[in-house]
């Protein structure tokens, strides 16, 4: 089961006010569009849905005014997707990356780092010489510093998701179950901060905070080693490293400088079946994603 459709995660979801729904052991958010009484419905990291379900979802989606359900599976694209509803769409507008890195994990220690690029394995030694020690702080005290890494990332790299309640609301769920805090420090100052999900077997690299001091001491190559090293620990088979660039990709494109530092510890690229779409009411799904669009365009000329 991904994290994502974990009961702790449905519990953070209801605290934050979002209706959740669970058809058959597949856990659904719905949301409200501002100044209407229609709703978009999410899946996301689901099993594939069969036929059985999707017509169930549709039965549900019509009862309740949604317009849409965007169905995002946690599902490798090798598998073939049937698309056994007509009304079931490519997404426009996917939420979550079309490829991620994935790391096996059932190799050793010794394997996995001779594995990575040498240039990862030199950033890794360069640290630990320099004297950067990585602890895991799973704990409130954990969270607060991590917290300002990551606002502190989101705002030099001028991305601005979720704001601090959102992830406070996550980390309470998900403490001592599936979330994870390693910080990297450097004379007790703490210059990198990972949030983790470990769940059945697979473990998340899910958030990341750095610090501009000290950027030379590499220390967020040696906090994902140990990161790796504890995934090993927690019983981990694979890391997935949550989202990047597919290979052969554009080194001018934003995402260019994570996909190449994940890229190093010798992951391999992974590509899921997509996004889609079970259109529930065509007129207004038109129109949704014209103002989608319209809205796209303005955030982009107005950045």
């Amino acid at each position: 089961m991904h994290p994502l459709q974990s009961e702790d995660w449905a519990n953070a979801r209801k605290q934050m006010g979002i209706e959740t729904v669970n058809i058959e052991g597949f856990l659904l958010t719905f949301h409200k569009i501002p100044f209407t009484n229609f709703k978009i419905g999410y899946l996301p990291r689901s099993k594939m849905p069969s036929k059985k379900i999707l017509q169930k979802l549709d039965v549900f989606g019509k009862k309740n005014k949604a317009i849409f359900i965007k169905i995002e599976p946690n599902v490798e694209k090798n598998s073939k997707l049937e698309i056994h509803n007509l009304n079931l769409v490519k997404s426009p507008h996917p939420l979550f990356p079309a490829w991620t890195q994935i790391l096996d994990l059932t190799k050793s220690e010794d394997e996995l780092l001779k594995s990575f690029h040498s240039k990862t394995r030199y950033n890794i030694r360069l640290a630990e010489k320099k004297g950067v020690t990585v602890r895991e702080e799973s704990n409130s005290n954990g969270f607060e510093k991590f917290s300002k890494l990551y606002f502190e990332t989101t705002k030099r790299q001028k991305y601005f998701g979720h704001d601090y309640q959102y992830h406070k609301t996550v980390w309470n769920n998900l403490k001592n179950k599936i979330s994870h805090i390693l910080i990297a420090y450097y004379n007790d100052i703490p210059l990198a901060a990972y949030q983790l999900w470990y769940l059945d077997g697979v473990i998340y690299y899910v958030y990341g905070g750095t610090s501009q001091l000290h950027r030379n001491l590499m220390a967020s190559n040696l906090l994902m080693w140990e990161a790796i090293k504890l995934g090993k620990k927690l019983g981990a088979l694979k890391f997935d490293m949550w989202g990047s660039l597919g290979p052969n990709y554009d080194s001018n494109d934003p995402w260019s400088g994570f996909t190449r530092f994940k890229e190093g510890y010798a992951t391999k690229f992974t590509e899921f079946v997509g996004s889609y779409d079970l259109v529930i009411n065509p007129l207004l799904y038109k129109i949704y994603n014209f103002i989608y669009s319209l809205r796209e365009i303005y955030l982009k000329f107005k950045g």
